[in-house]
């Protein structure tokens, strides 16, 4: 069951992307209007209409910012943490296999901020989760690139834990669980993006981490004029879609059992 919900998440977000949907619908209406068919300027219009609100408005900052407000860090750093759990999605497998070097995306701060909190505290142990998440992959995993980069950042091998196999949210939950058995008591923090962090509190919750921390990086909305309007239409689609697929991932996520609210809180 696990891997037909991987694939169908696969292959059934990528027409369902708003991008995708838009240049879908634009070729629709040309297809139809090229046959006569007069009413196919309609789902050309949508279509269209569609890269120029998003060009016109923030939509991108208002779809994503309550998912980033959702969970706030501590007020204070806690004093003794036991581990940082990193989930995956910063790095790009496929890329450093193909150059050699451990190659970063957008939400790289998933990858720089563990390191800080580690040598604040040196009775942590860092733990990054994550294995193939893409359907085209090569040989290396997601954890891989994660321990390449993060020995050449000096990362001592045994303050270091691998999972190399989850490829979703849930199994970042489930199998870091397995792996690490956390004990009553003990201080985990849970980094991951802000706009993604209410799906993974609320799956890492149902997984059974009754105590786990959220430490969101990689914020990505603000409240002034400059940080709201400062966006090229290319940033703005990724930003539109990325904020989409979390608001949809937590309805599946819901629905599947894997979270106990459609919107997680505190």
């Amino acid at each position: 069951m696990e891997d037909v919900t991987y694939l169908l998440s696969k292959l059934l977000w990528f027409p369902a992307k708003p991008g995708n949907a838009a240049i879908l619908l634009i070729a629709i209406g040309l297809a139809l209007l090229w046959r006569g068919r007069r009413w196919g300027r309609w789902p050309a219009l949508a279509g269209l209409g569609f890269f120029v609100v998003l060009m016109a408005l923030p939509l991108h900052q208002w779809v994503q910012a309550p998912l980033e407000d959702r969970f706030a860090r501590p007020a204070a750093e806690p004093a003794h943490i036991d581990g940082i759990v990193v989930l995956g999605g910063a790095v790009e497998q496929n890329l450093t296999e193909a150059r050699g070097i451990p190659a970063l995306n957008g939400a790289a701060e998933r990858m720089t901020e563990s390191v800080a909190l580690l040598r604040r505290h040196p009775e942590a142990r860092l733990v990054f989760t994550g294995g193939q998440g893409s359907l085209v992959h090569g040989g290396v995993t997601e954890a891989d690139v994660a321990a390449a980069l993060w020995r050449d950042l000096g990362v001592p091998t045994d303050r270091l834990v691998l999972e190399r196999e989850a490829r979703n949210t849930w199994e970042n939950a489930t199998l870091t669980l397995k792996l690490l058995q956390p004990k009553p008591g003990e201080t985990w923090l849970l980094v991951t993006s802000a706009s993604h962090m209410p799906r993974a509190m609320g799956v890492f919750r149902r997984a059974g981490w009754t105590e786990i921390t959220p430490w969101p990086v990689n914020y990505r909305t603000g409240s002034t004029f400059a940080a709201q309007t400062d966006a090229s239409l290319p940033d703005r689609l990724r930003e539109f879609e990325w904020s989409v697929r979390e608001w949809v991932g937590l309805v599946a996520y819901h629905l599947l059992g894997r979270t106990d609210a459609v919107f997680p809180a505190p």
